[in-house]
């Protein structure tokens, strides 16, 4: 059975973590460079810091919070957010990222994959879906829409469309981000990441509705996710990483135990 991997995210705003319930609701969680310490020393086999404002106020990523959580950092380290361009890419690897994740600007110009890909590797690319159900649809599954700028725009994308044509462009992952179940913490959208997890040939990453040990278990069984992600439950101290994974390694998910 693979291993599979358990990750930390860390949504960015002005420079401070932050976290919401269906991308609104916005409370402040901590500073990004210490929060990603702690996560990483307590087991997380990888993080992500998205800067979930770039795009909406048309700005790069802020590199020199990059920095300061790359220094911190022995586990491989994922940035996303307003990065428009193979330039941004390269400065946010410079800046000590591993991968980049990128959401709007693939959807604006899907050629940004293929590019980003050619130039540091597929495996350094993730492609970030926000993901809707659309629940005037009578497959409100198959149907989900994709979001941007932050979850604020449709695009009359469908999500397993767009999952596919990104795999063929070059992106190493997906980062599936149920909108409906965000930081609400009454567990992942099982139907939905297997559904994706089922059509592509690469990782996918479970983003939104993570509150318990079972809710991983099932996203990463029944979903048939690669990797599972989550936010406030760390932030808060409502789960630790190390915790989660002995409780995840009872129910029968290979994970990767801290020594």
């Amino acid at each position: 059975m693979l291993t599979k991997r358990i990750i930390a995210c860390l949504d960015v705003n002005a420079g401070r973590v932050v976290k919401g319930v269906q991308f609104v609701d916005i409370v402040d969680a901590g500073d990004p460079a210490e929060l990603a310490l702690r996560h990483a020393d307590a087991g997380a086999d990888e993080i992500v810091l998205l800067d979930i404002t770039a795009t909406h106020e048309g700005r790069r990523t802020l590199i020199d919070t990059v920095k300061r959580t790359a220094r911190q950092l022995f586990v491989p380290f994922t940035v996303g957010g307003g990065i428009r361009t193979v330039d941004d890419a390269a400065a946010v690897f410079d800046a000590g990222a591993d991968k980049v994740s990128i959401n709007s600007a693939a959807i604006a110009r899907p050629e940004l994959i293929d590019e980003i890909g050619s130039k540091f590797g597929a495996q350094a690319v993730i492609v970030a879906i926000d993901a809707r159900r659309a629940k005037e649809s009578a497959n409100a599954v198959d149907d989900a829409e994709v979001f941007v700028s932050g979850g604020r725009k449709p695009t009359g994308r469908k999500v397993l469309e767009w999952a596919q044509e990104a795999e063929e462009r070059g992106a190493g992952e997906i980062l599936l981000t149920s909108m409906d179940a965000d930081g609400t913490r009454a567990g992942f959208d099982c139907e939905l990441t297997a559904l994706v997890s089922k059509a592509v040939q690469i990782p996918v990453i479970a983003s939104g509705g993570a509150g318990t040990a079972d809710h991983f278990a099932d996203v990463l069984l029944q979903g048939s996710a690669d990797a599972a992600l989550a936010a406030s439950i760390f932030h808060f101290g409502i789960a630790n990483v190390r915790t989660l994974k002995e409780e995840i390694a009872k129910r029968g998910v290979s994970v990767r135990l801290p020594c």
